[in-house]
């Protein structure tokens, strides 16, 4: 594996023997292997995701294993963990998505309840006035981040910090987050923001993109683990049709929240 092994440099806490070892540090360097040198590139095919498979494995093992246990020292208390040894692997599906193909198109990065839409006067980073829509997720979503808009990955930060009700307004100045910064690869160039926000359950954050790394509207980059919130910061501009709502139930990758009139194809 490691004479298939593409890719050299990054901040690695230990040497990328095979794929596997990228799981958590994907996104430290440019270590990569190609689809067809990977022989574990199966569990991506699989209708849950790859990230959860420790989950799965020990968390819903476990439950099967106490519930089976029970089905023969007492069999009317088994059906609670076989119940959670199906939630466990339900919590990490992943369902086909269709993707919109038309041009502008904004769409959820998550899964879950838009809960606040704000515009802001000014951003820093957009360097000028911004939308900001802020979704919810539960435990019984979703939990995969999708890509808003074509895009190419321009800057990570993550930050720590507490872990308050995702619901709650200072939650997004003060949880635990990671946010990923984005260039759209259409014309013309506009810069995005998505946060992955920890609450009150959700203690796991998973981003699996790189700098510079390329993604085509509604790709997978990450996940948060047990409910949380996700943050998208899109530039207001004259033309701008916003698409979405405070209480809509929204589809990461599949629901439109906003339509940029001019977005062209970059030569």
């Amino acid at each position: 594996m490691a004479g298939k092994r593409l890719g050299s440099a990054g901040r690695y806490p230990h040497e990328m023997l095979d794929p596997r070892d990228l799981k958590f540090f994907r996104n430290q360097g440019d270590i990569r292997w190609q689809e067809e040198d990977d022989p574990f590139a199966w569990r991506n095919r699989l209708f849950f995701v790859r990230a959860g498979l420790a989950e799965i494995i020990v968390i819903g093992g476990g439950f099967l294993a106490l519930g089976l246990a029970l089905l023969l020292l007492f069999w009317p208390l088994a059906p609670l963990p076989l119940l959670g040894a199906c939630f466990t692997l339900w919590f990490f599906r992943n369902p086909a998505r269709k993707i919109p193909t038309d041009a502008g198109l904004v769409v959820a990065p998550a899964d879950g309840r838009v809960f606040a839409v704000r515009e802001v006067e000014h951003d820093d980073l957009l360097g000028g006035p911004a939308v900001v829509i802020d979704i919810f997720l539960s435990v019984f979503n979703v939990h995969i981040n999708r890509v808003p808009m074509a895009s190419r990955v321009i800057g990570m930060t993550y930050r720590r910090g507490k872990f308050l009700s995702a619901l709650r307004p200072e939650a997004a100045g003060e949880n635990e987050c990671l946010e990923v910064r984005w260039e759209t690869t259409s014309l013309p160039r506009r810069v995005l923001r998505v946060r992955q926000i920890t609450g009150a359950i959700a203690r796991r954050i998973v981003c699996w993109v790189s700098p510079d790394e390329r993604l085509p509207r509604g790709a997978q980059f990450g996940m948060i683990k047990l409910g949380s919130r996700t943050e998208l910061t899109i530039p207001r501009e004259p033309g701008l049709q916003l698409c979405t709502w405070e209480g809509q139930k929204v589809r990461a990758g599949v629901s439109v929240l906003a339509r940029y009139p001019d977005e062209r194809a970059s030569g």
